[in-house]
């Protein structure tokens, strides 16, 4: 699923954003991947860790430890727009990141947020994952306003969810449909022949490859949403190259370790 040699982007109208104060090295390998294929405004990573080493292009913003997903939600919804100065912001994850870039439509511009669809919603509000999503400035800010209701949830499930009726009737938001989603990215469901990004660490075996996931696990430090997909990923990793030695070691490390 590895693009295929594509024109290089040029966001200048974009920032490229993660947050990450655990797996941090395959944040930043993250990030690497979606600077190979554009050029964005600015690239920041916003983390409490000390004494990194960035690859030219990516800046670092300090910021308080997020211990928990809880704090990483607040972080997105409340604060990460005081750095953004684009009128959209690209978010991606260590399990997130571009794909693509020939799957890029300038047409993603023209709405507030887009992330993959979520499968298990039925009723139309099911566009989308935050772990990579595009969101505009304007919606950041309207998170701001005292309307917005916060209730501890995953930041995605806030914004599209619990007040996604709010944003787009009083704020004029715009999320993009399921279709158009769907081209943009994929988690649980991959209806799309090309898509720009995907988010989802059970992805990544089919994303990047067998290997490629393999040298991303043995960088993790956290390994807590490995552990939801273990067994796909196990089978994955068991029909790849040296299948039963890192299978073991995958096996060991949830059991053992």
């Amino acid at each position: 699923m590895s693009a295929a040699a594509s024109p290089r982007l040029r966001l200048p109208q974009v920032t490229l954003c993660a947050a990450a104060c655990v797996n941090v090295e395959t944040t930043i390998s993250a990030m690497v991947r979606c600077l190979a294929q554009g050029d964005f405004a600015r690239a920041l990573l916003f983390s409490d860790a000390e004494g990194i080493v960035l690859p030219d292009g990516i800046g670092h913003v300090p910021i308080p430890r997020l211990h928990s997903s809880s704090d990483y939600s607040r972080f997105v919804l409340h604060d990460m727009v005081r750095w953004i100065e684009t009128s959209h912001c690209l978010i991606v994850q260590w399990d997130g990141f571009i794909l693509d870039a020939g799957a890029w439509d300038a047409a993603f511009l023209d709405f507030d947020y887009i992330g993959a669809p979520w499968p298990q919603f039925t009723d139309g509000h099911d566009v989308g994952n935050g772990g990579f999503s595009l969101r505009s400035r304007r919606l950041m800010q309207c998170c701001l306003a005292p309307q917005f209701v916060d209730d501890g949830k995953a930041e995605d499930l806030v914004v599209a969810r619990l007040n996604r009726e709010w944003l787009e009737q009083e704020c004029g938001m715009r999320f993009a449909d399921r279709a158009i989603a769907a081209r943009f990215s994929f988690e649980r469901d991959h209806d799309a022949e090309r898509t720009f990004g995907f988010h989802g660490v059970f992805n990544l075996p089919e994303a990047v490859g067998v290997n490629a996931f393999w040298d991303i696990y043995c960088q993790l430090d956290d390994r807590t949403t490995v552990r939801t997909d273990f067994w796909p990923l196990l089978r994955a990793l068991m029909r790849g190259p040296a299948g039963l030695k890192r299978a073991w070691r995958f096996l060991r490390d949830r059991y053992l370790a």
